[in-house]
């Protein structure tokens, strides 16, 4: 179960970035966090940039619906995803892992 906090714009996830992977993907669950895959490298932003690109095209809404809150420079962060709630999420992520 990955841990998601609901605000009243939106939820934060915790997530677990791997950069410098083959592909852009959703590995799934990590200990609570999302874990997730990113082509780019983690320098100046460019993995971060990736992150909220997938995690947009992941969940159809807008790129400036998510923010890093936390752990801009970590592997580990904490992000904030408006308009949508925890069901929307887990959901959405559940689609995606039988495609």
């Amino acid at each position: 179960m990955l841990d998601i906090v609901t605000t009243e714009s939106g939820v934060i996830v915790s997530i677990r970035t791997q950069p410098c992977s083959s592909k852009n993907r959703i590995i799934g669950n990590y200990g609570g966090r999302l874990k997730l895959a990113v082509t780019a490298a983690a320098e100046k932003g460019k993995a971060n940039k990736a992150v909220i690109e997938l995690l947009a095209d992941t969940l159809h809404i807008h790129e400036s619906s998510i923010h890093i809150i936390s752990g801009e420079s970590s592997r580990d962060k904490r992000i904030m995803i408006q308009g949508i709630t925890p069901d929307d999420l887990e959901s959405l992520l559940d689609r995606k892992d039988r495609c």
